[in-house]
């Protein structure tokens, strides 16, 4: 019998004696009710246990049919999330782990991290790979390799594509005077990791909703770690080859005769809210936009029919000095993350003012780099919008969004708090408020500076 069952029928045992007191006392009314419930329960225990009895039955005959590997593994896997979840309350509460939990973190934990702490399970990591190759990720459009080892290098052919094989002798030596030109790529492993405060009551829940609240953090900031490398080598690979785009022949020029046709056959278009704007406004000789449809995947847009347009936030992907970029290639050809696949928690609640605060700080680690491969896979377009004057944090969008001279608190929500405080300064204003202090705060602030200035000014 499961817990759930034996939980009901210990509700039934207790309804059946609720009865016979309500009937002792003569309270029939009471004992009637009470009765109609005890039915109830004894309903809700039949129905159950006819299911458990159908569950056993069931794994019986998959056992026999070969099939008893598969709920082994299931339950493995659901042992390694309990296992992982009670470590973690363990930890909040100063607690030592369970010989039984312990056995089997240290099974998981073979070959992990070198800093220690607890290996995330295998399943909770799949889960949060899905999660974090969500709509807006980057990390599909570039290559990924799974290393095992900090560091180590890979062996490039330069226009290898290009480059035939020499004619060879039998038994005569391989001839070294045409040999190709080869490129190092070394990666070396590199930390990342971030906290993150949870409350008690969270590390008090269930295991599923710790599980499922971890989930969804690490995989937004695994994410958002992998969208900042991608576009930081992006621009490191650009840098001082920007290509001026005003229209449509700038774009043919790029993909038709500044990318290698090799390259142009798989690339596709990277660009932010600002570049895709501008994108989708262009038109050709007809009057008809170039942007189409693609017909296998309805949200997605095709550039001239053929290159799949990836759009990013402003978040993600800034504008640069008022221009909007357009990164037109391969980017599989052009960048790889290599990946060594480790993820691993600690827990505390004495870190960082966690104590004072009732709350456990977990610290989330993992280990990547992330190599330019062939920088001529890859050019950037970059398209001026001419706002850079008026938009202090370059989202293609003018600070000032209806145009009426002031600053309403929507229009100040939308620019973070540094912006704000570069705004002000722009408009002479004294701020009592600083980067330090909370967003609400400095937004309060300047709209008390701009009301001052009205009554003076």
């Amino acid at each position: 019998m499961n817990k759930e069952l034996r939980a009901l029928l210990n509700k039934i045992n207790a309804k059946k004696a609720e009865v016979r007191e309500l009937v002792a006392g003569k309270k029939l009314e009471d004992a009637k009710a009470a009765k109609e419930e005890l039915r109830d329960l004894q309903a809700q225990f039949d129905i159950l246990a006819d299911l458990e009895d159908g569950d056993a039955q069931q794994a019986q005959d998959d056992a026999q049919k070969g099939k008893g590997k598969v709920a082994g593994a299931a339950d493995a896997a659901k042992q390694q999330v309990t296992a992982f979840v009670n470590a973690i309350k363990a930890a909040h509460r100063k607690q030592p782990v369970s010989g039984e939990d312990r056995e089997i973190l240290n099974a998981m934990s073979e070959g992990s991290d070198e800093d220690g702490g607890l290996t995330v399970p295998k399943d909770v990591k799949t889960k949060i790979k899905e999660l974090r190759r969500s709509e807006d990720a980057l990390e599909t459009l570039v290559n990924v390799e799974h290393v095992s080892t900090n560091s180590g290098s890979r062996v490039i052919e330069r226009e290898a594509d290009q480059t035939p094989f020499d004619n060879v002798e039998e038994a005569a030596e391989f001839p070294e005077e045409s040999t190709p030109q080869f490129d190092n790529i070394d990666y070396k492993i590199h930390k990342k990791g971030g906290i993150l405060k949870v409350t008690r009551e969270l590390i008090q829940d269930s295991a599923e909703n710790i599980m499922g609240y971890l989930k969804k953090w690490i995989s937004k900031k695994a994410k958002a770690t992998r969208n900042f490398l991608i576009i930081k080598k992006i621009k490191e690979i650009c840098n001082g080859l920007e290509v001026p785009v005003k229209g449509l022949d700038d774009l043919k020029d790029i993909f038709n005769v500044m990318l290698d046709p090799a390259i142009a056959a798989g690339a596709v278009v990277l660009t932010n809210q600002s570049g895709f704007n501008f994108l989708d406004k262009l038109k050709d000789e007809r009057g008809d936009y170039i942007l189409q449809k693609d017909p296998t995947q309805s949200t997605r847009r095709l550039l001239f029919g053929i290159y799949p347009v990836k759009v990013v936030s402003h978040k993600t992907f800034h504008n640069i000095a008022g221009k909007a970029p357009v990164v037109c290639g391969d980017l599989k050809e052009a960048i790889t993350i290599f990946d060594r696949e480790t993820l691993t928690i600690d827990i505390t609640d004495l870190a960082a003012g966690a104590w004072e605060r009732d709350q456990t700080s977990i610290k989330v680690r993992e280990r990547l780099d992330i190599q330019a491969v062939d920088p001529d896979a890859i050019i950037m377009g970059m398209v001026d919008i001419g706002l850079s004057a008026g938009d202090s944090n370059n989202d293609g969008v003018k600070d000032d969004i209806n145009g009426d001279g002031e600053y309403s608190e929507a229009e100040l929500n939308k620019l973070s708090r540094e912006n704000i405080i570069k705004l002000a300064q722009e408009k002479g204003y004294t701020m009592t408020k600083t980067t330090e202090d909370s967003k609400p705060e400095v937004v309060a602030d300047f709209l008390a500076q701009q009301e001052a200035e009205k009554v003076t000014g």
